[in-house]
């Protein structure tokens, strides 16, 4: 019979219960549950004295705020933030990475410049808000009509799709920081290797005007830009934005597959909808992938800083240098203040959903969720949208906020994301492919229609998270080489659209 927890170090002072535990199950020898741990939630299996470090993981994830008898369910009521002193020991665990002699392949795209693309879209970007509207009539003009069934790109079946990709920003913002993250972004997307054109519409007026975007992000020459105000009105803007699709859909087509090494994959790495068997399954699973795909000679990037924090030491240990690791601990400095600046706490992070599946502090969830970035060495740490120029694991500065984490991590290059969910988050991430994969197999069945891989299997199966991770490295290679995802049947991918806003709007 399957054990009714699980134990994940031998140092922790708590187990995960496998389904909702009754008083009187047994947590371990000797101990049994003296009330109610609800599934995915913690069950005490020694006692502690108010202030004692509460273990998971072999690592601290809170501190027990009144005494906790064995057999209790340990959470918010019990257990919280205290003061950690973190040793960074940077480099001490970076090791060189076994890559294989022959790397795997995937059906790629090949474009002039010499990269490969997993997907092949045409890109309407937005300089401002004030554009989105016309920038989405201009793509709703190539959808599929769901009822009629008429499809105007039936006769280019190599492209993938015509997406607008809109904000609610560009202007009443400072020139700063904010403008300059802005747009890093969007050069990043109009750079994006799955995008075989791409236009850019704007108001006229705005800050972020599109000379200035293109002058900044060096895009002359990659990027046309209307103006509505200078092309005399929304209509118009509307027309030459579909006769510019027009003009370049017969070209975009003119696309073939390959085989491509798996080098050439930049796969983002996200979790959102988070319980407490994220760190558990889904997220060592994806990690286990993530190894295989970095030995393979490719790239994955984690992310969300704010859901790294208090995890960050276990890090800078596999930094490739010092400056590499302190650039990590700079951000999280920078984090403490922010949140401190605004009136926040980095504990506040763990979302209702979080903590109903049964996390307790951002601790818990940051040693959970750092699990997706495997164990090779962390070669590069990026600011928010900044291009991934290096290979193998690299981090970037993002939010935990899903849509603009992985916005920020597309416009850095990533073309496949790979999103682990415990409570059940629907997402995608147009032009990149995103696969879904839940933490339990309750969930998978319920949201089937929204979930590509189930990592329930290592709770209620017996599979290992090695064989486990070696099938998302299978599924990444199939969706890099056209398999559409659950995300992609459904359309997912233009609205999750969500630059980094920063600064004062005024």
């Amino acid at each position: 019979m399957t054990a009714p927890v699980i134990r994940l170090h031998p140092d922790d002072g708590v187990v995960i219960a496998r389904a909702t535990l009754l008083p009187g199950t047994e947590l371990a020898p000797g101990i049994q549950a003296i009330e109610r741990i609800p599934a995915g939630h913690k069950g005490a299996i020694r006692a502690f004295a108010k202030g004692d470090p509460v273990v998971r993981y072999g690592q601290i994830i809170g501190f027990a705020t009144t005494e906790i008898a064995p057999g209790q369910h340990i959470h918010t009521q019990n257990c919280g933030m205290g003061e950690l002193a973190l040793e960074y020991d940077y480099g001490v665990a970076a090791t060189p990475t076994q890559y294989f002699d022959t790397p795997a392949t995937f059906m790629g795209i090949r474009r002039p410049d010499g990269r490969f693309a997993t997907r092949n879209y045409i890109g309407i970007l937005t300089s401002v808000n004030c554009s989105a509207h016309v920038a989405s009539v201009v793509a709703d003009a190539f959808k599929r009509n769901p009822i009629t069934g008429h499809d105007p790109l039936a006769d280019v079946p190599n492209v993938d799709g015509v997406v607008a990709l809109t904000h609610k920003t560009g202007c009443g913002m400072t020139q700063h920081e904010p403008l300059r993250i802005l747009r890093r972004t969007l050069g990043g997307y109009a750079r994006h290797v799955n995008f075989s054109h791409v236009i850019v519409l704007g108001l006229g007026c705005e800050v972020n005007q599109i000379g200035g975007l293109m002058e900044e992000q060096k895009l002359a020459g990659r990027l046309r830009g209307f103006d509505i105000q200078e092309m005399g009105g929304s209509r118009k803007t509307v027309m030459a934005g579909i006769d510019f699709v027009k003009e370049v859909l017969a070209d975009s087509n003119k696309v073939t597959r390959e085989p491509v090494s798996a080098s050439e994959l930049i796969v983002a790495l996200q979790c959102g909808g988070s319980d407490g068997y994220s760190g558990v399954s889904a997220n060592p699973a994806l990690g286990a992938a993530s190894d295989l795909l970095v030995r393979h000679g490719g790239t994955v990037i984690l992310s969300e800083t704010p859901e790294t924090y208090g995890a960050e030491h276990l890090l800078t240990r596999r930094a490739v240098s010092r400056e590499v690791g302190e650039k990590l601990v700079k951000l999280m400095r920078w984090w403490e203040e922010y949140t401190e600046r605004e009136g926040a706490e980095m504990n506040a992070n763990p979302s209702p959903g979080n903590k109903a599946g049964g996390l307790t502090t951002i601790l818990e969830k940051s040693l959970g969720a750092m699990a997706k970035g495997g164990t090779t060495n962390l070669v590069d740490v990026l600011d928010y949208a900044e291009a991934v120029t290096k290979k193998g694991f690299v981090f970037m500065d993002t939010p935990g906020y899903d849509p603009v984490a992985a916005t920020g991590q597309v416009a850095g290059g990533a073309n496949l994301v790979c999103f682990t969910t415990g409570r059940g988050s629907v997402f995608g991430c147009k032009p990149a492919p995103s696969i879904k994969l839940a933490t339990n197999s309750l969930m998978y069945r319920r949201m089937e229609d929204d979930m590509d891989i189930n990592c329930g299997t290592i709770l209620d199966e017996g599979e290992s998270v090695q064989d486990c991770g070696a099938r998302i490295f299978d599924h990444i290679l199939r969706t890099a080489s056209g398999e559409q995802t659950k995300s992609e049947a459904f359309d997912f991918g233009g609205a999750e659209f969500a630059p980094w806003v920063q600064g004062a709007t005024m």
